[in-house]
């Protein structure tokens, strides 16, 4: 009787552990720090915000998800860097369109096209 009760005891704890391991919320592959809303600033014709308010806006996003020790997500080197292009410093966006290309693989092709046209000017 006493072994059944230290079974059904150790059978309860196990199931318990594996219950609160479970629970525990993963860790999120990608930190957006305010990506979306300057995506959507940018979208709707600079709206309120102008490109510089963008880029500074991105950068400080980035500073906190560096020292975060996350990632930034796909696309937000790309944008960075087409902000940068329309306030005219190319020399920093053909700079994030390769970290961007280096980072995202898949994405080589449109890094490719927005590279050659950076570089046309």
């Amino acid at each position: 009787m006493m072994y059944l009760v230290k079974k059904a005891c150790a059978y309860t704890a196990m199931s318990l552990a594996a219950l609160l391991v479970g629970c525990a919320a993963p860790k999120p592959l990608y930190q957006w720090e305010g990506y979306q809303a300057q995506v959507y600033n940018y979208l709707r014709a600079q709206g309120s915000t102008g490109p510089e308010a963008q880029i500074a806006a991105l950068e400080q996003g980035f500073q906190k998800i560096r020292a975060q020790g996350g990632t930034p997500p796909p696309g937000y080197h790309a944008h960075l860097g087409l902000l940068y292009l329309q306030v005219g410093k190319d020399d920093q966006a053909v700079q994030e369109l390769r970290t961007e290309k280096a980072l995202f693989p898949e994405s080589a092709g449109y890094m490719d096209f927005l590279l050659a046209k950076a570089q046309k000017k």
